[in-house]
């Protein structure tokens, strides 16, 4: 999930209005001119934001790259919700940045991409034309294919066929993540196949020795059977992962090998590591494993930050790491080998449970007697998991405003609850730690309650941040009876 600034529980008040800027390439829009100037745009992709929010702030500038690029083709809009939250509470709202696609003025759908530049372009660039593109030639059909996308192309026997009004349906439906093509002449798709069905075309510039560059579809043709067809075969045996498609990517144990890869310039080049790593793939197809390249400079904040990597080291040599959909992390120590082998020592270690998982975690305190206790990441198993105590722990940022707020609230609490036994107040720094499975955090602050004997599922706490609040939940879900010192009882 993308992370976003929860709104406050106390709501601001209005700011001034602002007027439509005509001159920039994002529409700033208001309660009171939001439905007549949205009603304009056949397609239009609308930020709901706050001034204070730190993800806004991230996001604007990419926004306003994106608007420039689609300029003529989608329009992109803003509302400031602190100025405008009529709008923003008609929409539904309820923390920042919120992205909706509209369509002639009408909530069409939430925007799901990416968060770059290039991510909102390629997504919104797909909400443009046709479902399904009509090819007629075969020429037609080798341009639509020879793109840096995968294709999915129909085959039907002509206009009337009983399969492509069902093809069609699941264009519309799917076509944000994949490009369609339909062709109604058998001979057009002959080279590939012979009957009505359904092409995957995988991008020209993966072409490889290893696998076909063109999927079948040979099962009834419905919209679940088709989308299951695409998920299967989308991205072959080694997939070029992106920003944009890393989450998909990423819902299955996941090998990626990161280098230099860059298919715009170096098509050869890129493939030269990606031979190598496929080249080990085929020997572990089937045991749960997916592979992958990437451009180690478009995700260098996350290996340096998710795996302690510097991407200025190891020259040419690609950095190889492990990310399992539990989100367990592992690194290859070793110096990748142009024979592979290092990799298939690396493969081996870790199908056979050898190899120690990767951990971001600041030291673990000298001194931790305070009433709130300091948790990192690799103490967290020992004070929270692995505890014979209740404990509520708070996830926060060392720059989070409402964190910093929530302080000596939360000290008091710690205070209150010091002489009992049996329960723990704990917090921890959720960017400079690893955040443990189980665990949702998306904003801060994010505060979890782990009772004993159900450590394992966790309670969020939902409710405000007062004193007394947050007592009266602790008394609804601690094992024991609270033990409290100097805190008068009037629940």
């Amino acid at each position: 999930m993308t992370p976003i600034c929860l709104l406050p529980a106390v709501s601001l008040a209005l700011l001034s209005f602002r007027t439509v800027s005509s001159h920039r390439d994002v529409l700033e829009l208001g309660d009171a001119d939001f439905e007549y100037l949205a009603t304009g745009h056949e397609t239009m992709l609308v930020k709901f934001y706050a001034p204070w929010c730190g993800h806004c702030k991230k996001l604007a500038p990419e926004f306003e790259k994106a608007a420039m690029r689609l300029k003529g083709a989608v329009q992109l809009a803003k509302v400031d919700c602190t100025a405008h939250s009529d709008t923003c509470g008609h929409f539904g709202v309820t923390g920042y940045p919120t992205l909706k696609i509209f369509r002639y003025g009408k909530d069409s759908a939430p925007y799901d991409g990416p968060r770059t530049a290039d991510g909102i372009y390629n997504y919104m660039k797909k909400q443009t034309g046709p479902d399904s593109v009509y090819l007629k030639t075969k020429e037609d059909l080798q341009t639509f294919v020879n793109s840096y996308d995968a294709s999915i192309v129909g085959v039907f026997s002509g206009s009337d066929s009983s399969r492509l009004d069902e093809f069609l349906n699941a264009a519309g439906l799917l076509r944000e993540q994949f490009r369609f093509a339909h062709v109604t002449d058998l001979q057009i798709a002959e080279e590939h196949v012979g009957s009505e069905s359904v092409l995957l075309f995988r991008p020209p510039r993966l072409a490889n020795t290893f696998e076909d560059g063109v999927a079948v579809f040979k099962d009834y043709l419905t919209i679940s059977s088709l989308r299951r067809f695409i998920r299967d075969h989308i991205f072959g045996l080694c997939p070029h992962m992106t920003m944009e498609n890393r989450d998909r990517l990423r819902v299955r144990d996941l090998l990626t090998a990161y280098y230099d890869l860059d298919y715009h310039h170096n098509v050869r080049g890129s493939n030269y590591w990606r031979n190598r790593v496929m080249k080990v793939a085929s020997q572990y197809t089937g045991r749960g494993l997916m592979f992958s390249v990437a451009n180690k400079k478009d995700f260098q904040f996350e290996l340096e930050d998710d795996y302690g990597l510097g991407t200025s080291d190891g020259g040419e040599l690609p950095f190889v790491t492990i990310r399992t959909k539990l989100g367990h992390k592992y690194v290859m120590r070793e110096e990748f080998t142009r024979d592979g082998q290092s990799l298939e020592r690396f493969l081996e270690d870790y199908f056979a449970g050898r190899l120690k998982r990767y951990v971001k975690s600041e030291p673990i305190p000298e001194k931790n007697t305070g009433p709130v206790k300091v948790v990192v990441a690799e103490s967290f198993d020992d004070i929270v998991n692995e505890s014979d105590k209740d404990v509520l722990i708070q996830f926060y940022s060392p720059s989070c405003p409402h964190c910093k707020k929530l302080v000596p609230v939360y000290r008091e609490l710690a205070d209150t609850l010091y002489s009992d036994p049996n329960i723990v107040i704990a917090k921890m720094n959720a960017v400079d730690n690893d955040v443990p499975l189980g665990y949702d955090v998306q904003g801060f602050p994010t505060i979890y309650f782990a009772p004993v004997g159900k450590k394992d599922n966790p309670i969020r706490y939902q409710g405000t941040r007062e004193l007394k609040d947050f007592m009266k939940f602790l008394k609804h879900e601690a094992s024991h009876s609270l033990v409290l010192t100097g805190f008068k009882d009037e629940l």
